[in-house]
């Protein structure tokens, strides 16, 4: 499996970082791809930390575990970082991306001995801009997608279009505000 991308995502329940997961093994597998996205129970609760796993790989996926050397992972709430190993067995040729108004360079001295590459996007500035609530998990999706090159961009966001449309049938207000978020984040992430 040598083909095959792996990404852990760290959130808070109630944040959004299990959908977020979800939707991109969605758009990976409209993108033909053999695609997990899987959470980890535990006593969730609103508020209390989660961890959520995709495996996207061009080949059949035949392991079935969580995944401990992820090659992205993606922090949905920085105060994770005072609390979480984040970057624990993160392959130093991937990337850590973090939802954040700091810098990668104001970011990396709270991330243990971590060399590989820091990424940030103000999630809440730019999901309150645009949708009026702090809603991280779709700037955090983009960012995910723009960073680790999973999925083609330009079909990254058709597929969401798609998405958004049926999952937001009843809202289509929704739609349009969740496609600005995603194409504004793609934009907006800083790597370091």
């Amino acid at each position: 499996m040598n083909n095959t991308v792996e990404i852990r995502w760290h959130g808070r329940g109630g944040q959004g970082a299990k959908t977020a997961c979800l939707l991109l093994a969605d758009a990976a597998f409209s993108s033909g791809k053999y695609v997990q996205g899987f959470p980890e129970y535990g006593p969730e609760r609103m508020g209390a930390p989660i961890t959520a796993y995709n495996r996207i790989s061009d080949d059949r996926c035949t392991v079935h575990s969580n995944i401990y050397n992820p090659d992205y992972v993606v922090v949905v709430d920085e105060t994770l970082l005072e609390s979480v190993d984040v970057t624990h067995g993160l392959n130093p040729d991937g990337a850590i991306i973090i939802n954040t108004d700091k810098t990668p360079d104001e970011i990396r001295p709270m991330l243990s001995d971590y060399a590989g590459k820091v990424c940030t996007i103000d999630a809440r500035a730019i999901s309150e801009e645009i949708l009026g609530k702090n809603f991280p998990n779709t700037p955090m999706l983009a960012a995910a997608v723009k960073v680790s090159g999973v999925v083609e961009p330009e079909r990254f966001v058709s597929d969401m279009r798609a998405s958004f449309q049926h999952k937001f049938a009843t809202k289509p207000q929704v739609i349009e505000g969740n496609m600005l978020a995603l194409t504004k984040s793609m934009q907006e992430v800083k790597v370091g």
